[in-house]
């Protein structure tokens, strides 16, 4: 086991150059099992005067912290200007860029709670760092007054609170970083601008605490509904579909000692609005808690809220938390959208959604939480609301409300849509329609992807009885109850939401097949309908595998011979394969294929029929050319011998005799007359069986050598002759044969 000690130092000015050195591990005597427990605190530090008439705060060491924010005296006074910040990173060693803080924060409704709070940005999560740098000007950039007093930023240590925070080893501090822009060198903080937890308060009014809360290390042991009963607690009504996992409070390390006020309940819940939490999107979900008990820790340390402001808390990898305290199930009153926090519940989902979407998983959950809380009150999450304004303002858009009155929203609704801000971001706000239609139903792009165990032939499948059905959907699977596979329509067999196939076995006949999506609201959708054809009949051959001779070049190793077959099937014959002595696949319709076949040795040919049903049947037969030289045939008249490697066996027999013939008898179903031809060869008339069937002209532009010029296939084998006769054709009296080709 590692042995480490972790020391932090204030930042160091050596010279001129602005060198920076940070701690490092050392090693320790003591063995370290991953992080000790310790509880969440905050740390601020005062931004000073800047040149330009800003505030500012230079490069200052500090404690380890992961969240930052700025915050000002006045929980209603505005921040009309810009926030940035950078911080140095204790897993890179380096300083990062410039960022905006988002400081267009919805101000609290109930103005008791107004008097002891702050204004603040947003919270921004930036990760294990040790080094920060703020600067704060006017909105047009220009020196003098606008800033609101007594500017401060909020650095926030997460602490380590869960049993799987425990576990994590921490990340290594790094040494020496130096500026990498213009920038003065660090400053020491000095004693004034320490960076100390805030201190412990007492409690005010139900909508808000101190400026200063306690950062004390304890943790609530309390499960999700975390509010003592009360005479004011309502009962939670059932809902439509079910809960979403949700991390309790206390699965995600809350301190309930930064919140001891009881919590607040509205009368029901008419619509969700849907936040981003602004920061970066690069977390780890591992990092989830540690986010959300530090957005707890800056709203009630730095804001002066009296808990978190949202109901829920979605990551990216689609984790729940429990936002404010006071159940679940229950309609606890939030501060997330001024002016319309008595009629809704708050999601917000961590990170930044401006110019990337939310991933799947989020939006899922977001789905699953919206459609559980307005199912709670017979909401359809796709409808729309009216909403009783709480405050006078103009949202995003411009749209105005007047406190009092009553306006149109979507159950589901961006923050934007009741405040004048950006939030959730446009790519978020884009993908809100995806979440209504996923919370609210049926089910979203259901499609049959594929069918096995059965072959498609124009618009039927066919099967010998098993077949096996897949899906997919565009709405995610935890928010589907089941699916169902409808033979004939009824429910033939039935799946999880998450499943993406069915199997069922057909009877024998014709059957429809569809696939029933339920979603958990309890809408159905349908695909169409398919036809299926239930077939165990094998196919047919009406004709067998027969090869028969066909014109071409002949080799000793390769005669060109024709393969014909006919298969059938009594409902959809599908191919028809050569097995032996090669390999194709046919179609349906074709009954013959150009093949070669060894001379002189017999090979079986064999073929497989195949119907859409997945049937099959196998045929077979053997057959062996048999190469008849010229030396073996009888001859009449004159004939000259003549030898070249380019006839068959060597040699062949030439005659410009007018009557010569030659004749061969054999016992076979095919023959092909073999012969050499020029722009100089003759005619030659064929008997078979004594019958004069032909005259053949061996005349050619090309010289050509064993040439398959003439054919004749019956319908079985039995003995026959082939007698070939010198035409004695005027100017170009010579044939020159090679042998005949019989198979047998």
């Amino acid at each position: 086991m590692r042995r480490r000690a972790w020391l932090t130092l204030g930042a160091v000015v050596l010279g001129g150059a602005g060198v920076v050195s940070y701690a490092v591990a050392s090693p320790s005597s003591g063995d370290a099992a991953g992080q000790a427990k310790r509880p969440v605190r905050v740390y601020d530090l005062a931004l000073r005067s800047g040149a330009n008439g800003g505030r500012e705060l230079p490069r200052t060491g500090t404690e380890r912290f992961s969240m930052l924010g700025v915050s000002w005296q006045g929980a209603s006074a505005r921040l009309h200007g810009a926030a940035q910040v950078r911080t140095h990173s204790v897993e890179t060693g380096e300083w990062t860029g410039w960022r905006n803080l988002e400081a267009n924060v919805d101000p609290l409704e109930d103005p008791r709670a107004r008097a002891g709070a702050r204004g603040a940005s947003e919270p921004l999560w930036v990760g294990p760092s040790d080094g920060v740098q703020v600067q704060v000007v006017r909105k047009d950039g220009t020196a003098g007054p606008g800033l609101p007093k007594d500017l401060r930023v909020s650095l926030v240590d997460p602490g380590v609170a869960t049993a799987a925070e425990q576990k994590a080893e921490p990340a290594a501090y790094v040494a020496e970083a130096s500026p990498t822009d213009g920038t003065s060198p660090t400053d020491s903080a000095s004693p004034t601008d320490s960076a100390t937890p805030t201190d412990p308060a007492s409690p005010t009014d139900s909508a808000s605490a101190s400026t200063s809360a306690s950062a004390s290390a304890s943790a609530s042991a309390s499960a999700s509904a975390s509010a003592s009963p009360s005479a004011t607690t309502p009962t939670a009504p059932p809902s439509t579909v079910p809960e979403p996992p949700i991390v309790s409070r206390a699965g995600w390390g809350a301190d309930e000692s930064l919140s001891p006020q009881p919590s607040e309940y509205n009368a029901d819940v008419k619509a969700v609005f849907v936040h981003h939490t602004d920061g970066t999107n690069d977390y780890a979900c591992a990092d989830s808690a540690a986010i959300v008990r530090s957005i707890y820790a800056y709203h009630t340390q730095t804001n002066g809220w009296n808990d978190i402001g949202y109901n829920f808390l979605v990551d990216k990898c689609g984790t729940v938390f429990e936002g404010r305290k006071g159940g679940v199930d229950l309609p606890v009153l939030g501060a997330h959208t001024y002016g319309w926090n008595r009629e809704a519940a708050g999601i917000a989902v961590l990170g930044d959604y401006t110019t990337t979407g939310a991933s799947n998983a989020a939006l899922a959950s977001v789905a699953r939480v919206a459609a559980w809380k307005l199912g709670q009150y017979h909401a359809d999450p796709a409808t729309t609301v009216q909403l009783k304004a709480g405050a006078t303002q103009t949202n995003y858009s411009g749209t105005g409300f007047t406190a009092g009155d009553s306006y149109t929203f979507n159950r589901v609704s961006g923050h934007r849509d009741g405040y004048n801000t950006q939030c959730p971001g446009s790519s978020l706000y884009a993908q809100l329609p995806t979440v209504r239609a996923w919370a609210a139903g049926p089910v979203q792009g259901l499609k049959v992807t594929s069918v096995s165990g059965a072959g498609l032939s124009g618009s039927t499948y066919y099967t010998k009885g098993a077949v096996t059905v897949k899906w997919s959907t565009t709405t995610p699977g935890s928010l589907i109850s089941r699916f169902e596979l409808l033979v004939d329509g009824k429910v033939a067999a039935t799946a999880s939401g998450t499943a993406t196939s069915a199997a069922a076995t057909l009877a024998s006949g014709t059957h429809t097949v569809a696939v029933r999506a339920v979603h958990q609201s309890g809408r159905t959708v349908t695909t169409s309908a398919l036809n299926f054809a239930t077939d165990t009949t094998a196919p047919s051959f009406t004709t067998a595998p027969k090869i028969s001779l066909r014109t071409g070049t002949v080799n000793t190793t390769a005669v060109p011979v024709t393969l014909g077959w006919k298969a059938s099937d009594g409902q959809a014959l599908k191919s028809v394969g050569l097995l032996s002595p090669s390999t194709a696949t046919f179609g349906p319709t074709t009954t013959a294929s150009s093949r070669t076949a060894k001379s002189g040795t017999a090979s079986t040919w064999s073929m497989k029929a195949y119907d859409y049903a997945g049937n099959t049947r196998t045929s077979s037969a053997s057959y062996t050319p048999v190469i008849l030289q010229e030396t073996s045939a009888t001859k009449s008249g004159s004939w000259t011998a003549r030898s070249s490697t380019s006839y068959l066996g060597g040699t062949s027999y030439s005659s410009g005799s007018k009557g010569a013939s030659l004749t061969w008898t054999f016992t076979g179903r095919s023959a092909s007359w073999v012969v050499s031809r020029a722009s100089s060869s003759g005619q030659a008339y064929v008997y078979v069986d004594g019958v004069k069937v032909t005259t053949v002209d061996l005349k050619s532009s090309t010289t050509l050598y064993r040439q398959a010029i003439w054919t004749k296939t019956w319908s079985a084998a039995a003995k026959h002759t082939v007698k070939i006769v010198v035409v004695g054709t005027s100017g170009r009296p010579t044939v020159t044969t090679d042998g005949l080709v019989y198979v047998k």
